[in-house]
């Protein structure tokens, strides 16, 4: 990582596809981090129909379908791999994306 300004998340093994997320903070808020096909993708942590977290404190970020980001409060699902709300009060908005890598084993948080 010394070529990259990083700071670390989570090992790359707390993370399942489609599974709980880990939540961490960065200089914008909080965020989270899940694992969606394969691939690592977080998020700032706030619903885009009212700035509340999406889950409920417990890194609970997918439907029971493991496909789609839940608002816990509002019930608004967004698409996992871009953070577009498909569905709920907020359709067309998008979730703030933050920018991790996944390398060597671990996930981290890559400075803005």
């Amino acid at each position: 990582m010394a070529d990259l300004a990083a700071t670390l998340i989570c090992p790359s093994s707390a993370l399942v596809d489609g599974g709980d997320g880990v939540r961490f903070a960065t200089p914008r808020g909080e965020a989270f981090v899940v694992r969606y096909r394969s691939q690592v993708r977080a998020y700032l942590n706030l619903c885009r129909h009212r700035p509340m977290p999406l889950d409920m404190n417990d890194s609970r970020f997918f439907s029971l379908d493991g496909h789609h980001l839940v608002c816990s409060t509002h019930g608004a699902h967004f698409r996992a791999d871009n953070g577009l709300c498909v569905l709920g009060p907020c359709p067309g908005q998008k979730l703030e994306p933050v920018a991790v890598i996944e390398r060597d084993g671990s996930v981290w948080l890559v400075a803005d």
